[in-house]
């Protein structure tokens, strides 16, 4: 008589089958990631960790010079982040974030630390009031100026613009609206906030890691240095200012040429010797008002009024 050896995996249920290659799967995940992404041997325990004191300095944007490594927070900004090409440094996840470590492990280069820690330690780091348990250090993309004028540019030029929001606003519409770069500038002793910093980051929803962009110049110089490179210069300015002399409705300037933006400061706008220096100013009418109670746009509308018009000219608009 023939006796048959009864298989082992035959002997188990479907369910336990199930689970078995479920825990199979995962073995291979903490494999890959641990051979690849340089996953820490052992979660961080300790608010001293020198990893927890460089991401709760990042994600609060201590750091503001401009190689230093930007905190990202949150699935979408650390996607953002992988996408643009930025250099990631190191990535830190809590449980509350371990499910969404799957969908970007793959971008991260190899050898890239990936650090766990509890989730009340990443929320003793965080820089948002409900953490995603997920986060990265990045080095940005730097532009250069040649790279931001070659072609036939769009530029967006903000220039003593104070307020994060306004600043990730206006990058956030100046991709929207197909801009092809953006600058910050110092003008009048005022300069342009951060727009890497954490905030404005965030208002930005990515998009200030995805256009390329140079950051710090002075107004005056660059303003020289855009009409040596045959761009025109647009300056954004109030209705009613008799100090700028002749100014164009958004609809009469030329877009489609190589071109500048130059967007003020919220309270101040640009000062009058800029908008003179200017190719051409640019206002914004509006609708009469008995009570006058509306004397200027906020600065990311103005922005987005003006490069609606800059897409439409340039047939952008979808």
């Amino acid at each position: 008589m023939i006796v048959r050896r009864r298989s082992r995996t035959s002997s188990l249920t479907g369910a336990k089958r199930f689970a078995s290659l479920v825990a199979m799967r995962s073995a291979h995940l903490t494999i890959r990631l641990g051979a690849g992404a340089g996953a820490s041997e052992a979660p961080i325990s300790s608010r001293e960790n020198r990893w927890l004191k460089r991401f709760r300095a990042a994600l609060h944007g201590a750091d503001s010079a401009s190689d230093a490594a930007i905190g990202v927070e949150g699935l979408h900004l650390v996607e953002a982040a992988l996408g643009s090409g930025a250099q990631v440094e190191a990535a830190l996840i809590s449980p509350s974030g371990e499910r969404h470590l799957a969908r970007f492990a793959s971008q991260i280069a190899p050898g890239t630390p990936i650090l766990r820690t509890t989730d009340r330690l990443f929320d003793s780091v965080a820089g948002t009031e409900s953490p995603q348990g997920i986060a990265a250090l990045v080095r940005p993309r730097q532009a250069s100026f040649d790279q931001i004028t070659a072609g036939c540019p769009l530029l967006v030029v903000l220039a003593g613009v104070q307020d994060p929001g306004n600043v990730g606003a206006i990058l956030r519409t100046a991709e929207a609206m197909g801009a092809t770069a953006a600058a910050t500038c110092t003008i009048a002793g005022i300069g342009t906030s951060n727009p890497l910093a954490p905030k404005a980051l965030r208002a930005s929803a990515g998009s200030a890691l995805r256009v390329p962009l140079v950051r710090g110049a002075s107004g005056a110089t660059f303003m020289l240095q855009l009409r040596v490179a045959g761009i025109k210069s647009y300056a954004a300015c109030p209705v009613g200012d008799e100090n700028i002399g002749a100014t164009l409705r958004p609809w009469e300037a030329d877009w489609k040429i190589p071109a500048a933006l130059w967007i003020g400061n919220e309270g101040a706008g640009l000062p009058a010797e800029i908008a003179r220096s200017a190719d051409a100013r640019v206002t914004i009418p509006q609708a009469a008002s008995e009570s006058g109670a509306v004397e200027s746009l906020n600065a990311a509308a103005a922005a987005t009024i003006l490069l609606y018009e800059a897409a439409r000219q340039r047939g952008a608009l979808r």
